[in-house]
Protein backbone atom coordinates (compact mmCIF):
# COMPACT_ATOMS: atom_id res chain seq x y z
CA UNK A 1 0.00 0.00 0.00
CA UNK A 2 1.39 3.44 -0.86
CA UNK A 3 1.54 6.49 1.96
CA UNK A 4 -1.46 8.36 1.54
CA UNK A 5 0.87 11.53 0.20
CA UNK A 6 0.46 13.09 -3.46
CA UNK A 7 3.13 11.56 -5.15
CA UNK A 8 2.48 8.13 -3.90
CA UNK A 9 -1.36 8.71 -4.66
CA UNK A 10 -0.27 9.63 -8.57
CA UNK A 11 2.07 7.08 -8.84
CA UNK A 12 -0.33 3.93 -7.56
CA UNK A 13 -2.73 5.98 -9.71
CA UNK A 14 -0.93 5.16 -13.35
CA UNK A 15 0.38 1.71 -11.51
CA UNK A 16 -3.32 0.42 -10.56
CA UNK A 17 -4.09 -0.67 -14.50
CA UNK A 18 -0.89 -1.86 -16.10
CA UNK A 19 0.48 -4.76 -17.34
CA UNK A 20 2.09 -7.02 -15.58
CA UNK A 21 6.02 -7.58 -16.46
CA UNK A 22 5.90 -10.51 -19.00
CA UNK A 23 9.56 -12.82 -19.34
CA UNK A 24 10.72 -13.00 -22.86
CA UNK A 25 13.52 -11.70 -24.67
CA UNK A 26 13.58 -10.81 -28.43
CA UNK A 27 14.17 -14.07 -31.07
CA UNK A 28 16.09 -11.70 -33.31
CA UNK A 29 19.18 -10.20 -32.36
CA UNK A 30 21.14 -7.08 -33.53
CA UNK A 31 23.00 -3.80 -32.61
CA UNK A 32 22.26 -0.59 -34.07
CA UNK A 33 23.40 2.87 -32.69
CA UNK A 34 21.43 6.59 -32.99
CA UNK A 35 20.45 7.58 -36.07
CA UNK A 36 16.81 5.66 -37.06
CA UNK A 37 13.74 5.89 -35.39
CA UNK A 38 14.87 3.85 -32.74
CA UNK A 39 18.27 2.12 -31.40
CA UNK A 40 18.68 -1.71 -31.17
CA UNK A 41 20.72 -3.13 -28.43
CA UNK A 42 20.78 -7.07 -28.35
CA UNK A 43 17.22 -7.29 -30.14
CA UNK A 44 15.45 -4.87 -28.07
CA UNK A 45 14.45 -1.46 -29.75
CA UNK A 46 14.85 1.79 -28.16
CA UNK A 47 13.12 5.12 -28.79
CA UNK A 48 12.60 8.45 -26.57
CA UNK A 49 9.78 10.98 -26.92
CA UNK A 50 8.95 14.04 -25.10
CA UNK A 51 5.46 16.46 -25.24
CA UNK A 52 5.57 19.51 -23.90
CA UNK A 53 2.76 22.07 -22.96
CA UNK A 54 2.58 24.73 -25.13
CA UNK A 55 4.71 23.39 -27.68
CA UNK A 56 3.46 20.06 -28.28
CA UNK A 57 0.12 19.80 -26.54
CA UNK A 58 -2.23 22.46 -25.61
CA UNK A 59 -4.74 21.61 -22.86
CA UNK A 60 -7.65 24.46 -23.96
CA UNK A 61 -7.46 22.64 -27.22
CA UNK A 62 -7.54 19.69 -26.55
CA UNK A 63 -8.15 17.05 -23.29
CA UNK A 64 -6.06 15.64 -21.23
CA UNK A 65 -7.25 11.74 -22.32
CA UNK A 66 -6.25 13.24 -26.19
CA UNK A 67 -2.61 14.96 -24.90
CA UNK A 68 -1.55 11.30 -23.42
CA UNK A 69 -2.87 9.51 -26.32
CA UNK A 70 -1.17 11.72 -29.54
CA UNK A 71 2.25 11.25 -26.77
CA UNK A 72 1.84 7.59 -26.65
CA UNK A 73 1.53 6.94 -30.46
CA UNK A 74 4.31 9.11 -31.26
CA UNK A 75 6.34 6.80 -29.20
CA UNK A 76 4.70 4.01 -30.89
CA UNK A 77 4.85 5.26 -34.38
CA UNK A 78 8.65 4.80 -34.29
CA UNK A 79 8.71 1.03 -32.99
CA UNK A 80 6.62 0.42 -35.81
CA UNK A 81 8.50 2.17 -38.50
CA UNK A 82 11.49 -0.48 -37.18
CA UNK A 83 9.71 -3.00 -37.66
CA UNK A 84 8.93 -3.57 -34.38
CA UNK A 85 6.35 -3.69 -31.61
CA UNK A 86 6.04 -2.18 -28.53
CA UNK A 87 6.45 -3.89 -24.90
CA UNK A 88 7.81 -1.69 -22.36
CA UNK A 89 7.84 1.69 -21.07
CA UNK A 90 9.23 4.41 -18.48
CA UNK A 91 6.84 6.98 -18.10
CA UNK A 92 7.72 10.58 -16.80
CA UNK A 93 5.08 12.85 -15.95
CA UNK A 94 5.79 16.80 -15.04
CA UNK A 95 2.82 18.14 -13.52
CA UNK A 96 1.90 21.38 -14.48
CA UNK A 97 1.68 23.88 -11.76
CA UNK A 98 -2.06 25.11 -13.31
CA UNK A 99 -3.48 21.25 -13.53
CA UNK A 100 -6.56 21.04 -11.50
CA UNK A 101 -6.65 17.81 -9.26
CA UNK A 102 -9.09 16.68 -12.13
CA UNK A 103 -6.52 16.93 -14.57
CA UNK A 104 -3.27 14.67 -12.76
CA UNK A 105 -6.14 12.14 -12.07
CA UNK A 106 -7.57 12.20 -16.01
CA UNK A 107 -4.14 12.38 -16.91
CA UNK A 108 -2.82 9.31 -14.86
CA UNK A 109 -5.63 7.47 -15.64
CA UNK A 110 -4.83 7.86 -19.95
CA UNK A 111 -1.54 6.77 -19.35
CA UNK A 112 -2.21 3.69 -17.43
CA UNK A 113 -5.22 2.88 -19.94
CA UNK A 114 -3.06 4.33 -23.23
CA UNK A 115 0.09 1.95 -22.28
CA UNK A 116 -2.22 -1.17 -20.99
CA UNK A 117 -4.60 -1.38 -24.20
CA UNK A 118 -1.32 -1.66 -26.61
CA UNK A 119 -0.14 -4.49 -24.45
CA UNK A 120 2.86 -2.52 -22.83
CA UNK A 121 4.33 -2.96 -19.63
CA UNK A 122 4.89 -0.07 -17.61
CA UNK A 123 8.09 -0.45 -16.08
CA UNK A 124 9.06 2.41 -14.32
CA UNK A 125 9.46 6.58 -14.62
CA UNK A 126 9.28 9.80 -12.60
CA UNK A 127 7.22 12.51 -11.47
CA UNK A 128 8.03 15.87 -10.66
CA UNK A 129 6.16 19.26 -10.70
CA UNK A 130 7.00 22.38 -12.94
CA UNK A 131 5.73 25.45 -15.08
CA UNK A 132 4.17 23.69 -17.87
CA UNK A 133 3.34 20.17 -17.97
CA UNK A 134 5.58 17.78 -19.81
CA UNK A 135 5.18 13.84 -20.89
CA UNK A 136 8.04 11.36 -21.30
CA UNK A 137 8.36 8.24 -22.25
CA UNK A 138 11.35 5.74 -23.44
CA UNK A 139 9.64 3.18 -25.20
CA UNK A 140 11.36 -0.24 -25.69
CA UNK A 141 9.89 -3.06 -27.99
CA UNK A 142 11.27 -6.14 -30.26
CA UNK A 143 12.23 -6.65 -33.70
CA UNK A 144 9.32 -9.24 -34.65
CA UNK A 145 11.00 -10.69 -38.33
CA UNK A 146 14.42 -10.92 -39.40
CA UNK A 147 14.14 -7.68 -41.58
CA UNK A 148 14.90 -4.63 -40.02
CA UNK A 149 13.00 -1.42 -41.72
CA UNK A 150 16.08 1.18 -41.74
CA UNK A 151 16.35 4.82 -43.00
CA UNK A 152 19.23 3.29 -44.97
CA UNK A 153 18.00 0.30 -46.47
CA UNK A 154 16.57 1.83 -49.56
CA UNK A 155 18.24 0.43 -53.04
CA UNK A 156 18.06 1.74 -56.41
CA UNK A 157 15.14 0.41 -58.36
CA UNK A 158 13.20 0.38 -55.33
CA UNK A 159 9.54 1.86 -55.61
CA UNK A 160 8.54 4.51 -53.09
CA UNK A 161 5.11 4.01 -51.13
CA UNK A 162 3.53 6.13 -48.00
CA UNK A 163 0.80 3.85 -45.81
CA UNK A 164 -1.53 6.60 -45.89
CA UNK A 165 -3.24 10.39 -46.85
CA UNK A 166 -1.24 13.20 -45.88
CA UNK A 167 -1.97 16.36 -44.42
CA UNK A 168 -4.46 15.83 -42.03
CA UNK A 169 -2.19 17.39 -39.00
CA UNK A 170 -0.94 20.60 -40.19
CA UNK A 171 -4.15 21.58 -41.84
CA UNK A 172 -5.56 20.64 -37.91
CA UNK A 173 -3.37 22.59 -36.66
CA UNK A 174 -4.22 25.70 -39.04
CA UNK A 175 -7.56 25.69 -38.01
CA UNK A 176 -7.12 25.65 -34.91
CA UNK A 177 -4.59 28.27 -34.82
CA UNK A 178 -6.54 30.60 -37.38
CA UNK A 179 -10.20 29.56 -36.69
CA UNK A 180 -11.49 31.01 -39.60
CA UNK A 181 -15.67 30.75 -40.38
CA UNK A 182 -16.82 27.27 -40.69
CA UNK A 183 -14.33 25.62 -39.45
CA UNK A 184 -15.98 23.71 -37.55
CA UNK A 185 -17.06 21.74 -40.20
CA UNK A 186 -13.49 19.86 -40.06
CA UNK A 187 -13.53 18.44 -36.84
CA UNK A 188 -12.06 15.24 -38.70
CA UNK A 189 -8.98 17.18 -39.32
CA UNK A 190 -8.85 18.77 -35.81
CA UNK A 191 -9.01 15.28 -33.93
CA UNK A 192 -6.55 13.84 -35.89
CA UNK A 193 -4.09 16.24 -35.22
CA UNK A 194 -4.74 16.55 -31.77
CA UNK A 195 -5.02 12.43 -31.61
CA UNK A 196 -4.13 10.81 -34.19
CA UNK A 197 -4.92 7.18 -34.96
CA UNK A 198 -2.58 5.16 -36.70
CA UNK A 199 -1.93 1.74 -37.95
CA UNK A 200 0.10 0.59 -35.49
CA UNK A 201 1.31 -2.82 -36.44
CA UNK A 202 1.73 -1.29 -40.43
CA UNK A 203 5.84 -1.60 -39.73
CA UNK A 204 5.74 -5.11 -38.19
CA UNK A 205 3.45 -6.04 -40.99
CA UNK A 206 5.53 -4.46 -43.92
CA UNK A 207 8.57 -6.17 -42.13
CA UNK A 208 7.39 -9.57 -42.38
CA UNK A 209 6.32 -9.97 -45.37
CA UNK A 210 9.77 -9.76 -46.55
CA UNK A 211 9.20 -7.22 -49.38
CA UNK A 212 10.64 -4.17 -47.54
CA UNK A 213 14.31 -2.76 -45.94
CA UNK A 214 13.62 0.64 -45.67
CA UNK A 215 11.01 2.72 -43.58
CA UNK A 216 10.50 5.96 -41.61
CA UNK A 217 7.52 7.15 -40.07
CA UNK A 218 6.57 11.04 -41.29
CA UNK A 219 6.73 13.34 -38.08
CA UNK A 220 8.89 16.16 -39.33
CA UNK A 221 7.00 16.44 -43.25
CA UNK A 222 7.03 14.28 -45.88
CA UNK A 223 9.29 16.58 -47.75
CA UNK A 224 12.02 16.34 -44.85
CA UNK A 225 11.87 12.34 -44.34
CA UNK A 226 12.56 12.00 -48.25
CA UNK A 227 15.63 13.95 -47.71
CA UNK A 228 16.26 11.82 -44.32
CA UNK A 229 16.18 8.85 -46.43
CA UNK A 230 17.75 9.89 -49.39
CA UNK A 231 20.70 10.96 -48.00
CA UNK A 232 20.71 7.91 -45.29
CA UNK A 233 20.38 5.14 -48.01
CA UNK A 234 23.07 7.55 -50.33
CA UNK A 235 20.54 7.50 -53.08
CA UNK A 236 18.21 9.77 -55.14
CA UNK A 237 14.58 9.96 -54.61
CA UNK A 238 11.81 10.87 -57.99
CA UNK A 239 8.46 11.65 -56.63
CA UNK A 240 5.08 12.01 -58.96
CA UNK A 241 3.59 14.88 -57.87
CA UNK A 242 0.22 13.69 -59.02
CA UNK A 243 0.53 10.57 -56.89
CA UNK A 244 0.81 12.68 -53.41
CA UNK A 245 -2.18 10.90 -51.17
CA UNK A 246 -3.56 14.60 -50.01
CA UNK A 247 -6.04 13.73 -47.63
CA UNK A 248 -9.51 14.46 -49.32
CA UNK A 249 -10.80 16.81 -46.27
CA UNK A 250 -7.21 18.49 -46.62
CA UNK A 251 -8.14 19.47 -50.29
CA UNK A 252 -11.60 20.44 -49.47
CA UNK A 253 -10.80 22.41 -46.59
CA UNK A 254 -7.75 23.83 -49.13
CA UNK A 255 -10.54 24.61 -51.97
CA UNK A 256 -12.56 26.61 -48.93
CA UNK A 257 -10.12 28.96 -47.65
CA UNK A 258 -8.12 29.21 -50.57
CA UNK A 259 -5.16 27.31 -49.59
CA UNK A 260 -2.19 24.96 -51.08
CA UNK A 261 -3.16 21.73 -50.40
CA UNK A 262 0.47 20.87 -51.51
CA UNK A 263 2.18 22.82 -48.71
CA UNK A 264 -0.04 20.83 -45.60
CA UNK A 265 0.67 16.97 -47.71
CA UNK A 266 4.43 17.98 -47.93
CA UNK A 267 5.47 19.90 -45.21
CA UNK A 268 3.51 19.12 -42.21
CA UNK A 269 4.43 17.54 -39.10
CA UNK A 270 3.10 14.77 -36.82
CA UNK A 271 1.71 12.66 -39.74
CA UNK A 272 2.57 9.20 -38.12
CA UNK A 273 1.89 7.94 -41.71
CA UNK A 274 5.29 5.47 -43.06
CA UNK A 275 7.06 6.16 -46.13
CA UNK A 276 9.15 2.94 -46.72
CA UNK A 277 10.45 1.49 -50.13
CA UNK A 278 9.73 -2.18 -51.32
CA UNK A 279 11.68 -4.18 -53.89
CA UNK A 280 11.34 -3.10 -57.52
CA UNK A 281 10.06 -6.62 -58.87
CA UNK A 282 7.80 -7.34 -55.90
CA UNK A 283 4.60 -6.32 -56.65
CA UNK A 284 2.57 -7.38 -53.00
CA UNK A 285 1.39 -3.88 -52.52
CA UNK A 286 -0.08 -3.16 -56.17
CA UNK A 287 -1.98 -6.95 -56.44
CA UNK A 288 -4.12 -5.66 -52.97
CA UNK A 289 -4.41 -2.28 -52.74
CA UNK A 290 -7.44 -2.96 -50.28
CA UNK A 291 -5.53 -4.93 -47.70
CA UNK A 292 -2.69 -2.64 -47.65
CA UNK A 293 -4.19 0.84 -48.65
CA UNK A 294 -0.91 1.98 -49.32
CA UNK A 295 -0.09 4.98 -52.22
CA UNK A 296 3.02 4.61 -54.64
CA UNK A 297 4.15 8.12 -55.01
CA UNK A 298 7.90 7.48 -56.67
CA UNK A 299 10.93 5.58 -57.16
CA UNK A 300 14.62 5.27 -55.90
CA UNK A 301 17.90 5.77 -58.14
CA UNK A 302 20.90 5.99 -58.43
CA UNK A 303 23.46 9.47 -57.23
CA UNK A 304 21.12 11.98 -54.66
CA UNK A 305 18.98 13.92 -54.08
CA UNK A 306 14.95 14.57 -54.13
CA UNK A 307 13.18 15.77 -57.45
CA UNK A 308 9.17 16.30 -57.75
CA UNK A 309 8.63 14.97 -61.09
CA UNK A 310 5.12 17.32 -62.62
CA UNK A 311 3.64 18.05 -65.99
CA UNK A 312 6.99 16.65 -67.42
CA UNK A 313 9.09 19.22 -65.23
CA UNK A 314 11.97 18.32 -62.88
CA UNK A 315 12.65 20.33 -59.25
CA UNK A 316 14.96 19.44 -56.24
CA UNK A 317 12.53 18.83 -53.12
CA UNK A 318 14.19 20.80 -50.35
CA UNK A 319 13.85 19.88 -46.70
CA UNK A 320 11.09 22.00 -45.18
CA UNK A 321 11.64 20.21 -41.68
CA UNK A 322 9.07 20.51 -38.56
CA UNK A 323 10.63 22.05 -35.84
CA UNK A 324 9.80 22.69 -32.38
CA UNK A 325 13.11 24.61 -31.58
Amino acid sequence: MFPDLGEFRLINGILEKSLPLKKGAPEFRDWLPVGDDAAEFDGWLATKDLSVEGTHFRLDWSTPEQAVEKHIVSNVSDISAMGGRPRLALFGLCVGKSWSEDTVRRVSAAVAEGFAKRNIALIGGDTVSGEVGMFSTTLIGEQVSKTRLLRSGARAGDRLFVSGTLGRSAAGLWLLQNRPAGFEDFQDLIQYHLCPEIRENMGSDLASTGACRCALDISDGLSSELNHLALSSGVSLEVNADRIPIDPKVSEMCGRYGLNPMDFAMDGGEEYVLLFTAFAKNDIFSSDRTLWNVHEIGSVGEGSGVYMVKEGKRRIVKAQAWSHL
